[in-house]
């Protein structure tokens, strides 16, 4: 009797991040991160820049300053080493090493003009460095910004251009060296409309102050409409992982602040929820609500 054909094994999940600046990945996907991390899949976080031009929360290391000693980035290094741990990620990477890109600052700031920041190199350089982790890892999805950054910081910008090109390079045999790798789906980060409208509405009901300086929804340039939202990743179970996370970066995150010390739960609807945008790729299965609740929906075997 002839054996069976053996069944080739399934191809193992992978995700793949591309964030600007140490902290951002715990903003925008904390929550996911751990899940997916906790749930087996190969979590890989790709960072552009240390985040050279951070404001420094903690008046006693001001000192790291970029106009004083200029450290700010080498300690960042080790937030991140402390917020990787929190949601049980053990492959962060930085885009062609660690300083090789320096912190853009804020658009038309004299650090955007430095030659060295990562607003000014160029989109195919850059993404030739990320175009073997694609093809090592092999990702069947990957995560970024949207084409405004979120918010307009250059380096998220960057950041979105290097990653959409270097999906776009990998999947190209004749490009580079190594086996060629199609990424299946490519989100961006997205915060709907009505998620950040209903927060606001809970937060002013219990008297709490608004974590932003303007009140009106439409004038916060990250809000998206709903209509562009196509996933929502629920991850209550990591929602003390995110806030741990969150809390590895003292320099740059207040989690004492009004944004993150809500009672009522309405901080943990509003950060272990996280909505996603797909622009490349099939649709899975929907909810209830007509989104995805998974970001492999459609992948898995």
């Amino acid at each position: 009797m002839t054996d069976a054909p053996a069944t080739p094994p399934a191809t193992p999940l992978s995700l793949l991040l591309v964030h600007a600046h140490p902290d951002d990945e715990v903003i925008n996907n904390g929550a996911s991160m751990a899940r997916y991390a906790a749930e087996g899949v190969h979590v890989t976080l790709v960072t552009c820049t240390l985040g050279e031009e951070g404001e420094i929360l903690v008046p006693e290391l001001a000192h790291l300053a970029a106009d004083r000693e200029d450290g700010l980035g080498a300690h960042r290094m080790t937030e991140m080493l402390d917020s990787m741990k929190a949601l049980g990620v053990d492959d962060q990477r930085y885009l062609g090493g660690p300083g090789r890109y320096r912190d853009s600052g804020m658009m038309g700031t004299p650090p955007n003009e430095r030659p060295d920041s990562f607003w000014q190199a160029d989109v195919d350089e850059a993404a030739s460095h990320l175009v073997p982790i694609v093809r090592e890892v092999r990702p069947q999805v990957l995560v970024t910004y949207d084409e405004i950054g979120g918010y307009g910081h250059p380096d998220h910008i960057q950041a979105h251009r290097v990653a959409m090109r270097a999906a776009e390079l990998a999947a190209d045999p004749a490009y580079g060296t190594g086996e060629a790798w199609a990424v299946d789906k490519i989100y961006w980060n997205a915060m709907p409309r009505s998620v950040l409208k209903e927060g606001f509405e809970r937060m002013k009901a219990e008297g709490k102050e608004l974590p932003f300086e303007f009140v009106d929804i439409d004038e916060l340039p990250f809000v998206v409409d709903d209509a562009l939202v196509t996933t929502a990743v629920s991850a209550a179970d990591f929602f003390d992982a995110k806030v741990e996370a969150l809390r590895a970066y003292p320099t740059q995150v207040s989690t004492d602040d009004a944004f993150f010390a809500l009672s009522n739960n309405v901080g943990q609807s509003i950060m272990s929820v996280e909505h996603y945008r797909l622009v490349k790729g099939e649709r899975g299965p929907v909810g209830p609500g007509g989104l995805e609740d998974d970001l492999f929906a459609g992948l898995r075997g």
